[in-house]
């Protein structure tokens, strides 16, 4: 598959039928061997964590690593990092949207759902963080029976509730929304329950100009609302920690590093999964080598910037002058957590150098390494960040040592188990590729070539596939 594959798509190899028949019909048959193989491992990841999760809240936090001085240990760092992986969608999806880039069209659909389920992981940590999850409630300012409540607004766990939920909220309206043409298209093509099922969520769609018109809308007003959130939630998250007077937490830095930070690892984890889905559910004609090169444009890009922000740290704890921070800093390149600073380097600052080279960004199989590679590498960016500046406080009496427990380690696998799980369910039951918005493209690709029009705006999607065909 050449990189002008999804060129010929839109310019008429071909036509709304046959676009409508790649992305459906997969959803119309029984799963595959390899589906199901792939939904029992994360299916069985999620369920060790889950045990695990229940073993540490009828037992309690005790059940981890921490201690007097590392008071945060694996359950922020893997907080940190799913919300990290949840900003590419955003920035696919609403940007992209803005600024009317068309490549986006073929991988938008899986990227916001990526963001949701990472989202949705990422929330399970502060709660189990709480150490009472069954009062979570109380973080929010309601009415209630015991006299006045009102929440901490000094707390950083209160700023994180605020910010990802906001970011939750809009980012799933901007997903269901974009999606509900195709969910009509289902509709159409489907019988039985499943016919029933997809009346209810696709609202009645019927295709008509007032419909589109209004759907464009909403998804620009919707975009415009969410591409503030890409900035703003992380730099929210960043100050869990630039607020704190801990040497190598107290930096203005933060915001951006961590906004960056959070699209380069968001961008690998779809990469990942884009490269996957296209071989095991034949979209290589929508997801080409065209809209791989992209992607790794903007990892290289980013990728340059994180090893930017990492030097910059250094320089700023040499400037400043002041003993603390500059020991920190010390220590984390060449104390007892060396390993996982130069790991952090490796993976974040190094390997991406290689999408330099074109040849590079044209193996899916190196794309796909080095994918994985920088998931690895910014996985422990959180954990030196956290970890590495808190093990060795300002007294040498307090310093201590923290091993996570296989407690920690099952919850890790467990949060990648409810992501893969619910990435797969998304798979299979849901349009993958945003049928209704390449045939968009192809009909204002032909529009502008003076080419009689495809069809009028009367199906389910937009255009009148009979006739197209």
């Amino acid at each position: 598959m050449d990189s002008h594959a999804f060129e010929r798509v839109i310019d008429g190899d071909k036509n709304l039928t046959q676009v409508t028949e790649d992305v459906f019909s997969p959803l119309e048959k029984r799963g595959t061997g390899r589906w199901w193989t792939a939904f029992l491992v994360a299916a069985s990841a999620l369920f060790l964590g889950l045990v695990a999760i229940g073993y540490q809240v009828y037992t309690g936090i005790g059940t981890w690593g921490l201690n007097r001085t590392v008071g945060w240990g694996f359950d922020i760092t893997n907080f940190v990092f799913w919300v990290g992986i949840g900003h590419a969608g955003t920035l696919i999806s609403a940007v992209l949207l803005l600024f009317r880039q068309k490549w986006r069209t073929s991988i938008n659909r899986a990227a916001e759902a990526m963001t949701i389920f990472a989202v949705m992981c990422a929330g399970i940590f502060p709660l189990i963080h709480m150490g009472r999850p069954w009062l979570a409630h109380w973080v929010f300012p309601y009415p209630n029976p015991r006299g006045p409540l009102w929440v901490n607004w000094r707390s950083p766990l209160l700023w994180d509730v605020f910010a990802i939920g906001t970011y939750f909220t809009i980012s799933a309206l901007f997903w269901y929304v974009g999606l509900v043409p195709d969910l009509a298209t289902a509709r159409d093509r489907a019988r039985g329950i499943r016919k029933r099922i997809l009346s209810l969520f696709s609202l009645g769609w019927n295709g008509s100009a007032r419909s589109w018109s209004r759907h464009e809308i909403a998804c620009v007003l919707l975009a415009g609302l969410a591409t503030p959130l890409v900035v703003s939630v992380h730099s929210v998250v960043s100050t869990d920690f630039a607020t704190a007077v801990i040497p190598g937490w107290h930096a203005t830095l933060f915001p951006p590093y961590f906004v960056i930070g959070a699209v380069f690892s968001g961008f690998a984890m779809v990469l990942t999964l884009m490269l996957i889905a296209r071989k095991v559910m034949h979209f290589e004609d929508y997801i080409t080598p065209r809209h791989i090169g992209a992607m790794c444009k903007i990892l290289c890009f980013t990728g340059t910037i994180v090893g930017l922000a990492y030097m910059t740290e250094f320089f700023t704890a040499w400037y400043s002058a002041a003993p603390y921070e500059q020991f920190v800093f010390m220590n984390r390149a060449a104390g007892p957590m060396a390993w996982a600073f130069w790991i952090m380097v490796s993976c974040n600052v190094i390997a991406p150098q290689l999408l330099w080279f074109r040849k590079v960004r044209t193996s899916l199989a190196a794309v796909f390494v080095l994918a994985l590679v920088i998931n690895v590498g910014m996985w422990f960016e959180r954990f030196v960040i956290i970890v590495t500046s808190l093990h060795r406080d300002f007294l040498p009496s307090a310093w201590s040592a923290y091993i996570p427990t296989s407690i920690e380690i099952a919850t890790l696998i467990g949060s990648f188990g409810l992501f893969f799980t619910l990435f797969l369910l998304f798979c299979r039951f849901v349009p993958m590729i945003a049928a209704a918005e390449i045939k968009t493209v192809i009909r204002d690709r032909r529009a502008s070539d003076d080419a009689p029009p495809a069809a009028l705006p009367v199906g389910a999607a937009g255009v009148d596939e009979r006739r197209a065909a």
